[in-house]
C-alpha cells in the first residue's frame, strides 16, 4: 500500500432490499449466448419428469386390470412400458448434463475472464482498499457456485416447480378429497420459505465474506514465509487463521441450522400429509368409494413429488448462495474504471514534465484530516534529471505514482511536454511514462517476459542493453539464462537481483520519461557505482523524476526537489542546498557525517 494510506474500509455487503431473484436476473446477459442450451435442458428435464409421472398412472392401469381381473397377458405391455419410460427418463436425465456441461464452463471462463480484466482496468485505490483474498475467492469458489447454479438448481427449481403442480393437478383429478389432503401442508411451506430466504441469503453473504478472509491470511502467510519463520511468529499466524476459520465454521454451523429446520419441515410436513391420505384413501377404497388402482395411482404419484418437494430446501439454499456469489461478482464490475479524458489535440511543446498546484489526498483518508499533498509547484526542463528528497512518510512515492495515472490528482495539474496527463490515452501516457518503484515485484514468468513487460515490442539488443544498464549480468548465469522462469514475486532471486531486473523493465524501452523510486536501495556499493554509471548514459536522454534516500542517487540528478509536508520546499543542485537549506542538510546529515567520518 502507498506510503500514509490509510486502513482498508470495509468491504460492501447484502443491503436489507436485496432480493436473490433480482440478483441472480444480472446473470442474463452471460446466460444469453447459452439459451438454447438452458432450455434444452429444460426440456430434457421436464420429459424426464412427465415420464416419472405416467408411471403411477400405468400402476394403477396394472392393479385395477392385469391383476384385478388376473389377466398375465395384459401386464406383459404395461411392464414393458414402466421399463421404456424408466429408460426414457435416465436417457434424458443424461442428455441434460451433456447439453449444459460444456457450454457452462465457457460462461465460467468468460465470467472469470471479464472479472480478470476489470481488476486490471481499476484504480489503484481500489486494490488498496480490497484485501486480495476477497478478489481472489470471488474469481474461483464465487465463478464455481455460480456454475453449478445454472446447470443443476435453476434446472430444477423450473422443473420442479412444474412437476409439483402437474402431479398436484393429476392428483387432484385422481381424487379431489385425497388431493387437498395432501396439498394441505403447501401454504405454510411457502411462508417457511419465505422467512427462510430472508435469513439465509445474509448468513451467506457472511460465509461468503469470510472465506475471502480466510483467503487472505492463507495467502500472507504464503508470502511471508520467510518473515513468519524468522520472526518465529508461526504459531500467532496459525492462531490468527485458526480464529477466522472458526468465525466461518459457526456461519457454516448456522447455515446448517437453519437448511435442517427447514428441511425437517419440508420433509415432515407432506410425510404426514401423505400418511393421512393413505388412512383416508384406505377407508374410500374399503367403502368402494374408490378403486385400489386409484389410490396406488394416487400414492404413487404422492411419492414422486417427494423428491420435487424435499429438494426444496437445497434449492432454495444453493440459490441464495448463488445469490450472493453474483452479488460479490457485481461488487467489483459495477466498480468505477479509470475512464481518461477525451485525447487533447495540443502538440508535445517539450516542456517537460510540470506539476501546477498537485494537491492529493486518499479516498478513504479520515474527514478532516489534511492533504498529504498540498499544492506541488515543479518543473522539470525537457532532458533534466530531478532528484526528490523528503521525510519518510512526506508524499514522494504518492506523487510519482501520480505521473501514470496509479491515482488521480485531488487538485491541480500535471502535464508532460505541455500535455495535460488527464486529456492522455492511459495506455499511451502508459507507454510514454517508465516506473520503477522501491519494491521491485515480479512475476512468476520468464527473465525475458518480466523485463519486456515495460516494452513488449523491444527487441533483444534493447533487452540486452537494458540489462546491462542495470548490472544484470547475472541472467546469463542462470539455467535457461534470460528464458529462467523466476518464480513467484521472484523470490529464487535476492532483492539486489529483483531490484536490478526492475529497472532493467524501467529503461527497455527507452521511454520519454522515466520515474524511479530509490532504484538503487537494495545494491551492495560495487554494484550501485556500476549502475550509476549505466544510468548516467540513459538519463541523458530522458526527462527523469528520481526519488532519493542518500547522497549517491542525488548526485545521478541535475538538480533537487525537497518536499517537506506535502509542498516543494526549495529546487536547487545538491551543493547549493547543503549550503541554504537546512531541511536538506538535516535529510543528508545521516550519510553527510557517515562520509566525513570515514574521511577523518
Amino acid at each position: 500500500m502507498s506510503e500514509n494510506a490509510e486502513p482498508p474500509l470495509p468491504l460492501p455487503t447484502a443491503g436489507p432490499t436485496r432480493s436473490t431473484v433480482r440478483s441472480l436476473l444480472r446473470l442474463r446477459s452471460y446466460a444469453h449466448p447459452i439459451r438454447w442450451y438452458l432450455i434444452g435442458a429444460v426440456l430434457a428435464a421436464l420429459v424426464a419428469s412427465a415420464a416419472v409421472l405416467v408411471v403411477p398412472l400405468v400402476l394403477g392401469r396394472i392393479v385395477d386390470g392385469p391383476i384385478g381381473h388376473h389377466d398375465q397377458h395384459a401386464l406383459w405391455p404395461l411392464i414393458g412400458l414402466l421399463l421404456l419410460l424408466g429408460a426414457a427418463e435416465a436417457g434424458l436425465f443424461g442428455l441434460r448434463r451433456v447439453l449444459i456441461a460444456r457450454p457452462l464452463a465457457k460462461v465460467e471462463a468468460a465470467m472469470r475472464r471479464d472479472l480478470y480484466a476489470k481488476l486490471q482496468r481499476l484504480p489503484v485505490s481500489f486494490h488498496d482498499r480490497w484485501p486480495s483474498g476477497q478478489l481472489l475467492s470471488r474469481a474461483t469458489s464465487d465463478m464455481y457456485t455460480l456454475r453449478l447454479f445454472l446447470a443443476f438448481p435453476l434446472v430444477f427449481l423450473i422443473v420442479n416447480s412444474l412437476m409439483f403442480l402437474a402431479g398436484s393437478a393429476l392428483m387432484l383429478t385422481l381424487d379431489w378429497r385425497l388431493g387437498l389432503i395432501a396439498l394441505i401442508p403447501a401454504i405454510p411451506l411457502v411462508l417457511l420459505c419465505v422467512h427462510f430466504e430472508t435469513r439465509y441469503s445474509a448468513a451467506a453473504r457472511l460465509a461468503q465474506d469470510q472465506n475471502g478472509d480466510l483467503a487472505t491470511v492463507l495467502e500472507e502467510s504464503v508470502l511471508g514465509i520467510r518473515i513468519l519463520k524468522s520472526f518465529g511468529r508461526r504459531r500467532s499466524m496459525a492462531r490468527r487463521f485458526a480464529e477466522q476459520a472458526e468465525r466461518l465454521r459457526g456461519t457454516e454451523l448456522r447455515k446448517a441450522r437453519m437448511l435442517a429446520d427447514l428441511w425437517a419441515l419440508i420433509v415432515g410436513l407432506p410425510e404426514a400429509a401423505l400418511g393421512t391420505s393413505l388412512a383416508v384413501g384406505a377407508v374410500l377404497v374399503a367403502h368402494d368409494e374408490l378403486s385400489t388402482g386409484t389410490l396406488v395411482a394416487f400414492l404413487s404419484t404422492a411419492l414422486a413429488l417427494r423428491w420435487p418437494v424435499e429438494s426444496l430446501g437445497w434449492l432454495l439454499a444453493y440459490s441464495n448462495e448463488a445469490g450472493t456469489a453474483a452479488d460479490r461478482f457485481f461488487d467489483v464490475m459495477d466498480t468505477v474504471e479509470e475512464v481518461p479524458l477525451a485525447a487533447t489535440d495540443a502538440a508535445p511543446n517539450g516542456d517537460g514534465i510540470r506539476f501546477t498546484g498537485v494537491r492529493f489526498r486518499y479516498p478513504d483518508a479520515p474527514a478532516g484530516s489534511p492533504d498529504l499533498l498540498r499544492g506541488i509547484d515543479l518543473h522539470i526542463r525537457h532532458g533534466e534529471t530531478v532528484a526528490l528528497v523528503g521525510a519518510t512518510g512526506s508524499g514522494k512515492t504518492t506523487l510519482t505514482a501520480l505521473l501514470p495515472r496509479l491515482y488521480e490528482t485531488t487538485a491541480g495539474s500535471i502535464t508532460l511536454d505541455g500535455q495535460d496527463i488527464t486529456r492522455l490515452p492511459l495506455p499511451r501516457l502508459r507507454e510514454i511514462v517508465a516506473v520503477a518503484f522501491e519494491d521491485p515485484t515480479l512475476f512468476s514468468a520468464s527473465v525475458r517476459e518480466n523485463v519486456l513487460m515495460g516494452a513488449p515490442e523491444a527487441t533483444p539488443e534493447l533487452l540486452e542493453r537494458a540489462l546491462a544498464v542495470a548490472q544484470a549480468g547475472f541472467v546469463g548465469q542462470l539455467p535457461q539464462g534470460a528464458d529462467t522462469e523466476v518464480g513467484e514475486q521472484g523470490l529464487s532471486l535476492s532483492g539486489g537481483q529483483r531490484q536490478r531486473l526492475a529497472l532493467a523493465r524501467a529503461v527497455v524501452g527507452d521511454p520519454d520519461f522515466l520515474v524511479l523510486d530509490d532504484p538503487l536501495s537494495a545494491l551492495d556499493v560495487h554494484t550501485e557505482a556500476l549502475v550509476e554509471q549505466a544510468l548516467r548514459e540513459v538519463l541523458t536522454g530522458t526527462t527523469a523524476l528520481v526519488v532519493a534516500h542518500r547522497p549517491s542517487t542525488v548526485l545521478l540528478a541535475d538538480r533537487v526537489a525537497v518536499l517537506v509536508e506535502g509542498r516543494i520546499l526549495a529546487v536547487d543542485t545538491h551543493q547549493r542546498l547543503l549550503e541554504n537549506c537546512p531541511e536538506y542538510r538535516e535529510l543528508m546529515s545521516g550519510e553527510s557525517a557517515l562520509e566525513a567520518s570515514v574521511t577523518r
